[in-house]
């Protein structure tokens, strides 16, 4: 009788005890470093839709998964709702996740409630395999495409232990990007959607920080409020709130976050534009999504022909304009510039501001810019406008770019339904917060 109490009690403690710290490591914040990898650019396709494209840089964050762990890394997204991992290792995918070497991975079958409601907002509705498990189906508009089972594992991010997740096991995939895409093992899905990976985790917030000088960064999963390190020296955040519909619009993704943009200023000068030009429209065309997973900003035809116009107009006795009419830069972006390789910086440029309900985010002059790698015309580099035409990639919304979100500390407040923003230097972020940053920018 004795042995058996001593039995019991050894239970319960060791039971609460990893329970215990199993939700402590839920309820604290997780700091990650971030990395960006970039391949050669090459010509984008036009996308068949609105919904989330992606380019030649992605932002990267490493982690393992399953019993025993095992490495994985995985393209932060947050215009995507369903993480997935790779599961079926090929020569265009060497990295992947083995659902067979995982002692806690638990396929979901298609009877489950997570099948039948909560895929309801993937954009291609699951289905039933033949051996009657959840199978999902992910295309996106850059004509690349996964598909799988859904399953649940065991995350370990940072410090906290995340068991049942809920994620995509990929048996295949193709790539409009195959040497991107052979560099990462998933995608780690981060919008509203009930099974995006920062909804699952329970997170009242999550922020990042994006360095401007080596691509490095910072990826906050919870509140760091408490945090007398990050309180100390960051700005106060200027919010402004999501845009929440209830009901359902046939061009609105009510999983992105979408917000207010009321108006763009080029230096001092606001675009001339009515309010009407930043609304959606009656069948939700025309929101404004922050999206981690674009690398540059796109706005719509008539907004994009202001800003054009006016950043011209301002620097026209600074920079050569590049005149060729057949050259577009990712097939949306057609203001270029001729700049000599003998000059080491760009000159003075006009700011853009992105003038946001309540808060502002303001993209200096060098980074108004962007050199296209490969192109060079006689002793000149070609330089593009970092805003392209939304219109030309049959894109019908505004999206906000991770380009433009460099050295801006980004909050996204999902109690308060709101995004903070605060310029800082991101490159001195993991200084302050004592995490080492080993995340460079890869060129292909």
């Amino acid at each position: 009788m004795t042995d058996q109490r001593l039995f019991l009690l050894l239970f319960f403690f060791f039971f609460f005890f990893f329970f215990f710290f199993a939700v402590r490591a839920q309820s604290q914040a997780l700091i990650l470093p971030l990395q960006a990898q970039e391949v050669p650019s090459g010509s984008v396709p036009r996308p068949p839709n609105k919904l989330a494209f992606r380019h030649n840089i992605s932002l990267t964050v490493s982690l393992t998964v399953g019993t025993p762990p095992q490495n994985v890394s995985m393209v932060i997204d947050t215009g995507s709702e369903l993480s997935w991992l790779h599961c079926n290792r090929t020569p265009d995918f060497p990295l992947s996740f083995d659902p067979t070497r995982s002692a806690s991975y638990a396929p979901i079958p298609c009877s489950s409630p997570t099948c039948t409601a909560r895929t309801r907002d993937f954009p291609i509705p699951a289905s039933c395999d033949a051996g009657n498990l959840c199978h999902a189906t992910l295309s996106y508009a850059d004509a690349s495409s996964s598909e799988g089972n859904l399953a649940a594992d065991t995350f370990y991010v940072g410090s906290g232990r995340i068991p049942g997740m809920v994620f995509g096991c990929m048996g295949s995939a193709s790539s409009s990007n195959p040497e991107e895409d052979a560099r990462n093992t998933g995608l780690m899905g981060m919008n509203l959607g009930s099974l995006s990976f920062v909804s699952q985790m329970g997170f009242p917030k999550f922020s990042y920080c994006i360095s401007g000088s080596d691509f490095s960064g910072i990826l906050l999963l919870g509140d760091g409020g408490g945090d007398a390190n990050l309180s100390s020296w960051l700005a106060p955040l200027n919010y402004t709130p999501m845009v929440r519909l209830s009901t359902r619009l046939p061009y609105f993704d009510r999983a992105a976050y979408t917000v207010h943009l009321e108006g763009i200023r080029v230096s001092d000068v606001m675009l001339p534009l009515p309010a009407s030009a930043f609304l959606p429209d009656h069948t939700g065309a025309g929101q404004t999504m922050v999206d981690s997973g674009t690398q540059f900003t796109f706005l719509l035809g008539p907004v994009y022909d202001a800003l054009r116009s006016e950043f011209l107009k301002q620097t026209g006795g600074v920079l050569q304009q590049l005149d060729d009419p057949n050259f577009v830069f990712q097939g949306a972006m057609d203001l270029c510039y001729r700049v000599p390789l003998s000059r080491p910086d760009l000159p003075s440029l006009p700011s853009v501001s992105l003038v946001f309900r309540g808060a502002e985010m303001t993209i200096p002059g060098d980074r108004a810019l962007y050199r296209v790698p490969g192109q060079v015309r006689g002793y000149d580099a070609v330089h593009c406008l970092t805003f392209g035409n939304a219109d030309l990639l049959g894109v019908e919304a505004f999206v906000i770019g991770h380009h433009h979100q460099q050295n801006v500390w980004m909050e996204f407040d999902l109690q308060k339904s709101r995004i903070g923003l605060a310029h800082v230097r991101c490159d001195l972020v993991g200084q302050r917060l004592g995490l080492g940053l080993q995340g460079k920018l890869r060129r292909g």
